[in-house]
């Protein structure tokens, strides 16, 4: 899908069709979609009078001109209450109107900025959410399917603004959103694809042309690399699998003034049968997307050097498969991290913060600060939030209140959970410096305190993605299957990071 911006009026734009937007509320229209239902004859307004059209959020009504506007159809979204209007309403309500108008065979349509008039959004943000939500909308994955013949794709959106100054930050909105995006789709294409496809050495090939796309430069630790570097946990993990792990260190340097450095660790389990601790039946296919945060974090990097962001970030991605087999490791072994500590296994299904445990190690030595990691955690966390929310732990106030705002903003829901002291005690083993399990309860906090063992005294936040990687309905920009979440809020945060007086301190 191309995007453009032009000044003109909707009303007056020839294309397939045209979307206006409308509160809950609502009863008297203005501006772009007054005129187009003064050359409908006032339908707009009648079915608004009638209670056919509401304005409720995501609502939509698809409407035939009958020759009464250059545009075929007319779609009427609903934007929902208008004090609780923000740029995730526009992202959802351009994602819906797009997979409605694909329906209708739509190749061109057009529409205006939904700031509604409320003045708190600025043009350039309602741009980049109409890109983003538009593209996002329409995601597909079908690299496994025989193409459909029966929909097409839009292939032209127009951003239409009458005031012809504002054409510039409409473009920059739109090349923001469209990089994004792009991100987004990337992490949903790598969590989506079969984990026969999508191994190790795969992650590793995609991190390479990523880096190589974008001057980004790129190590993959191969498994000796990985015992010279004493990474036992990560190996103790691997041992199970035919496929090589691969340890990827992505490093984009945007401010070479600026010697400080944020780091982005992602989980990169190709596939997580759980070991010898098997997991059930039910889910398990899903376990191909335990590799989301290692996604996320690659799509992440390779958005904020697209968008030339004046920040320094390393991103690590521990990649391996969990397997049960002759080698693979066994309730009751020890490991041994590189940082020195020992671990007692109690449980081969809670692997991804042993592989964590070794990433997280690398970063510190490497000096990188402040850290964020995200993982496919913990069914704990998924228990406790659901599927909108992120589980987010701390050992940095002012570092987690910054991640938080990130993901508010750009519409990625965080929450943050407590890491007690008194709950390290379940992670207290008798044999060994820790255990990699604390028991039943409390499983996400105690999963956060086994990793905060190995971040030192680095700033550090930790997000358990578990619940909202993959989504089971297509709502608004989410698309049933992986989300893609963690990327915007990690674009955003280096976004904002890097906007502070002396890059990212």
């Amino acid at each position: 899908m191309k995007f453009e911006a032009r000044a003109g009026n909707l009303n007056e734009v020839k294309c397939d069709a045209v979307i206006v937007n409308l509160f809950s509320g609502t009863d008297k229209l203005a501006g772009a979609a007054a005129a187009i239902d003064r050359n409908l004859g006032r339908l707009i307004s009648g079915l608004i009078k009638s209670g056919e059209i509401k304005g409720r959020l995501l609502d939509l009504h698809v409407i035939h001109t009958l020759g009464k506007l250059p545009a075929r159809l007319v779609v009427v979204a609903g934007l929902g209450k208008k004090e609780e209007f923000n740029l995730d309403k526009v992202r959802d309500a351009m994602a819906e109107s797009v997979r409605a108008l694909k329906k209708h065979n739509c190749k061109v349509a057009a529409t205006v900025i939904q700031s509604g008039g409320t003045g708190r959004l600025l043009p350039v943000d309602c741009a980049q959410a109409i890109t983003e939500g538009s593209l996002l909308g329409a995601y597909q994955y079908n690299k496994h399917k025989k193409k459909e013949e029966d929909e097409r794709d839009i292939e032209l959106l127009l951003l239409i603004e009458q005031d012809m100054s504002m054409l510039n930050h409409l473009k920059e909105g739109i090349e923001k959103g469209r990089i994004i995006a792009g991100a987004v789709i990337l992490a949903r294409d790598m969590v989506n694809e079969p984990a026969n496809h999508m191994t190790p050495a795969h992650m590793a090939k995609i991190a390479e042309e990523i880096a190589a796309a974008n001057g980004i430069k790129v190590t993959v630790l191969e498994r000796g690399q990985m015992e010279k570097e004493k990474m036992g946990a990560l190996l103790g993990v691997a041992q199970g699998t035919s496929q090589p792990p691969k340890f990827i260190v992505l490093d984009y340097r945007g401010d070479t003034s600026n010697k400080d450095t944020l780091g982005f660790v992602g989980k990169g389990l190709t596939f997580d049968s759980g070991g010898i601790s098997l997991k059930s039946q039910e889910f398990m296919s899903d376990m191909k997307g335990d590799m989301s945060g290692g996604a996320a974090v690659i799509a992440a990097i390779g958005a904020v050097a697209r968008l030339k962001l004046k920040i320094n970030i390393t991103a690590i991605i521990p990649a391996t498969e969990n397997l049960p087999g002759g080698r693979a490791l066994k309730p009751g072994d020890v490991l041994k991290a590189s940082n020195g500590k020992t671990i007692e296994v109690v449980n081969t299904d809670a692997e991804g913060r042993l592989i964590l445990a070794d990433a997280l190690s690398y970063a510190v030595r490497q000096g990188i600060s402040p850290l964020i990691d995200l993982a496919t955690l913990t069914g704990a966390c998924h228990v406790a939030l659901g599927d909108a929310y992120a589980g987010v732990f701390t050992n940095n106030q002012a570092l987690v209140d910054k991640v938080v705002k990130a993901g508010n903003e750009c519409g990625e829901n965080l929450w943050q959970l407590p890491l007690p002291d008194e709950y390290k005690e379940l992670n207290k083993s008798d044999i060994a410096d820790i255990k990699n399990s604390g028991g039943r309860y409390g499983g996400a906090i105690t999963a956060a305190l086994f990793l905060q063992e190995f971040v030192s005294d680095t700033p550090w936040v930790h997000m358990d993605i578990a619940g909202p990687f993959m989504t089971e309905k297509t709502r608004g920009s989410l698309v049933k299957g992986a989300t893609g979440f963690g990327v915007r809020t990690l674009v955003k945060l280096a976004s904002d990071l890097s906007r502070k007086k002396g890059g990212n301190k």
